[in-house]
């Protein structure tokens, strides 16, 4: 039976947590057949001690990043996006707002023209790539990650400046994705999640939601690394709400540590999801900023290396009053 180590962080105690600034003295021990208690960070299986201490900067196509965690300023152009309902469909708009992100301190814009909200329908990929068109030159010179399943549009994004790729799909959608993502030696984020936009919320199910997302990014990074793909270029991301019910969610935030042991970065993107308002009562859309803040600080309380958010200068806010609070990470 495979056994899976979920590090219990501290500051300063133990040993370093992908580099620091965090550190373990110990791990939780988890089995398909529950909890097997603790044991010391000393005791770890090398593989698991290599995967968990071994340094992961962001990929160095991201720019010089000051702090961590790196907030992603969420940038949705689409007229049906779950989150802002096509407020930033109009190019100049769209334009306005990411400089407006990058101002406050979003270290990458997220650009996405093709909506994965939940019941969401394929959108053709001529329709996103127009949808993107305008955008370009007045994008010119910020530092932008391109939300996209096609490789049309992978490349159109890398050659008009992106310098990384965010697939919900984990490179799965398109099967000219991954060789366009090698060859351009781009780095990319690999999502989890189950079905397609349009069924994934249908009936999601898990026989464990931690250890199977985390087996499932596994075997993702693999195929991944085969394809050409450095593991230096690699982010992976739980992808919260993709497929996902209220427990499977929360058994995620709640073990998100275990995904250091997958040796590359993490990203967490919660930001406004439906499962703020499940647990805080039936909140809309523009009045989920409190639950998303605090998931926010508990990915960073977890060690994340991202952060998928739509309020940038509030989540700027917070993580800086976070880090203020803990003296190791200042």
């Amino acid at each position: 039976m495979r056994r899976y180590y979920r590090p219990i962080l501290s500051e300063g105690e133990g040993l370093p947590l992908a580099g620091g600034p965090f550190a373990f003295a110990r791990a939780e021990v988890l089995t398909r057949a529950g909890h097997e208690g603790f044991i010391a960070a000393a005791d770890l299986p090398d593989d698991w001690r290599d995967h968990l201490t071994r340094p992961r900067p962001l990929p160095a196509r991201l720019g010089q990043v000051a702090s961590l965690p790196l907030i992603m300023g969420v940038l949705n152009i689409t007229p049906d996006s779950f989150s802002d309902g096509g407020r930033n469909a109009a190019p100049a708009i769209a334009i306005a707002a990411a400089q407006a992100m990058h101002a406050a301190g979003a270290g990458l814009i997220d650009l996405g023209a093709e909506s994965t909200r939940p019941g969401a329908a394929a959108l053709p990929v001529a329709d996103e790539l127009a949808r993107l068109a305008p955008l370009w030159a007045g994008l010119a010179g910020l530092p932008v990650s391109i939300d996209t399943r096609n490789a049309a549009v992978m490349a159109t994004a890398i050659d008009a400046g992106a310098c990384l790729v965010n697939d919900v799909s984990a490179l799965t959608h398109d099967p000219a994705a991954a060789a366009l993502v090698a060859a351009r030696a781009a780095p990319v984020v690999l999502m989890h999640h189950q079905g397609t936009p349009a069924t994934m919320q249908a009936a999601p199910h898990y026989d464990d939601a931690l250890l199977d997302v985390f087996d499932w990014l596994e075997r993702r990074i693999a195929a991944a690394v085969a394809a050409g793909i450095s593991r230096d270029n690699i982010i992976a991301d739980p992808g919260i709400g993709f497929g996902k019910g209220l427990t499977h969610n929360l058994a995620l935030l709640r073990g998100l540590a275990l995904f250091h042991g997958l040796g590359v970065p993490i990203l967490l993107g919660a930001s406004r999801k439906s499962l703020i308002s499940n647990v805080a009562g039936d909140v809309p859309v523009a009045q989920r900023l409190p639950g998303s803040l605090a998931i926010a600080l508990a990915g960073a309380q977890a060690g994340v290396q991202m952060l998928r958010v739509h309020d940038v200068a509030e989540t700027v806010q917070a993580i800086r009053l976070w880090r203020a609070c803990h003296p190791a990470l200042t």
